[in-house]
């Protein structure tokens, strides 16, 4: 604890409001922070002392033993746990202390640009991990759980993701000064950086972890089970919170990005929620009527097919297609489109039943047994 008179280090007076205070606190702050004054040790000193004194000011009961006591009141333990001066630095200037990387907007507007996220509660977040997953037509469209098998790191056991050996701890870095980034002046230019001992962490570890050497994370296959939704598409994008790297010394995990691909089906192609099918006619059922069985990803419907349907006509059948990924109740609808099958090859009484009903449609060259199947084959496409 400094012997200097708190009120004089401060600059205000023993009456002084909470407000003047925080706002003699702030300008020293700003002035001594070591990020503004990198290598400066007396300018770090000077900083350290002036939150000192203001942890103790700033609460009611601690300032009123101090005005009655003076430091000693402090000494030997009194005034509690030891004081984090950058912790009174995010306090006073509205940084993100919990999680939220910085020390906030008015850090950026005295020192320029952010601070690291090593002023974290923990260390630095990990990293987002991805991997694919593949499927098929049908289980895309009814949804299905996968698990997958992939490496990962996890958090290590021995330290408890810490980074330190048993009975060892966190202290700050002695290279930025707990900030987490170092800056180097190149003319009238400053440069900042992630700090290299640190690792941008703003702390270093006493005796580190010997099991994962002071990261606090250990390399580790994982499994984790995935519930892919119905309507999935090719390339859909699915988060798992928190299943990614694990951060350093107790960092945040990062997630796990899950890429879904959807493999060719021999009988549809889609089109967002539609499904489109190439039906093939006889040539016969085109010409008379009938009906026609059409596949579907639930089986098989009967469609009607009218007398004279000719090559190229698409019947659409509602609500046979893929569920909508967004909405629960929408469901696309198949498309089949037709196309006339020609027999490649006839009986003898075929041939002549067909000669014949080419005679009867009055075709001249209805005797001469070459190109009547192709003649067949352009009247039912319909290019005659």
């Amino acid at each position: 604890m400094a012997s200097e008179d708190f009120y004089e280090l401060l600059g205000v007076p023993r009456g002084a409001s909470p407000e003047e205070l925080k706002k003699a606190y702030r300008k020293l702050a700003v002035k001594y922070h070591p990020d503004k004054n990198p290598g400066d040790k007396e300018a770090e000193e000077q900083f350290k002392k002036v939150s000192e004194a203001y942890e103790i000011l700033k609460d009611p009961e601690k300032r009123r033993r101090y005005d009655q006591f003076g430091p000693d009141a402090f000494r030997g333990g009194g005034g509690g746990a030891a004081v984090d001066p950058f912790d009174l630095f995010r306090d006073v200037f509205g940084g993100g202390g919990g999680g939220g990387g910085g020390f906030g907007g008015i850090f950026e507007e005295f020192f320029g640009g952010s601070s690291s996220q090593g002023q974290e509660a923990g260390g630095a977040r990990g990293s987002d991990l991805r991997v694919s997953v593949e499927i098929s037509l049908k289980q895309a469209a009814e949804g299905v759980d996968r698990e997958i098998k992939y490496r990962r790191y996890g958090t290590c056991g021995p330290c408890d993701g810490s980074g330190a050996a048993s009975g060892s701890g966190k202290v700050m870095c002695p290279t930025c000064g707990g900030i987490g980034q170092v800056a180097s002046n190149q003319g009238f230019i400053s440069i900042r950086r992630t700090c290299p001992k640190c690792s941008g962490s703003g702390v270093t570890i006493e005796n580190p972890c010997g099991t994962c050497g002071g990261e606090g994370r250990v390399r580790e296959p994982a499994t984790v089970k995935v519930s892919i939704p119905k309507g999935v598409d090719d390339g859909t994008r699915l988060c798992s919170r928190g299943r990614g790297d694990a951060g350093l010394m107790s960092g945040p995990a990062a997630d796990l990005y899950v890429f879904v691909q959807v493999k060719d089906h021999e009988l549809f192609e889609r089109d967002g929620d539609d499904l489109f099918h190439e039906l093939a006619l006889p040539f016969t059922l085109a010409t008379l009527g009938g009906s026609m069985d059409v596949p579907t990803l639930n089986g098989k419907v009967s469609l009607k097919i009218p007398a004279g349907t000719q090559s190229g006509r698409t019947f659409r059948l509602r609500d046979k297609g893929m569920p909508n990924l967004r909405s629960s109740g929408r469901i696309g609808d198949l498309y089949a489109r037709i196309t006339i099958h020609v027999p490649k090859k006839l009986t003898k009484k075929q041939r002549e039943l067909l000669v014949d009903f080419a005679k009867s449609c009055g075709d001249k060259d209805a005797d001469v047994d070459e190109g009547i199947i192709d003649k067949a084959k352009r009247f039912f496409e319909g290019e005659d």
